[in-house]
């Protein structure tokens, strides 16, 4: 069963902060600078806290995962937006 996340991140060291944003795209999307939405299954919460946890430092960096419930619709529409708004979702397709 999948459950929707929003994945907020502090990254002190620009390196690190790439690396992380790479890796979060891979699996979410991009809502902010710092922020992704993640729809993932329980085994893929765990590889994205692995793969973020072996990127980041634990004495300087902070990452925030809210699980936002298991509704993607309830969890969009929970949200309020101000200003410019959520970027269009990219479909999962790169054309080369």
């Amino acid at each position: 069963m999948r459950r929707c996340y929003l994945v907020c991140y502090d990254i002190r060291d620009p390196k690190r902060l790439r690396r992380v944003h790479r890796c979060l795209k891979a699996y979410g999307e991009g809502w902010q600078y710092s922020v992704f939405y993640c729809t993932l299954k329980a085994i893929d919460r765990v590889r994205l806290e692995n793969a973020v946890r072996e990127i980041m430092n634990q004495k300087e960096d902070q990452v925030l995962i809210v699980d936002l419930g298991s509704s993607d619709q309830n969890a969009r529409e929970s949200s309020t937006f101000m200003g410019a708004g959520v970027p269009e979702a990219e479909s999962g397709m790169v054309v080369i």
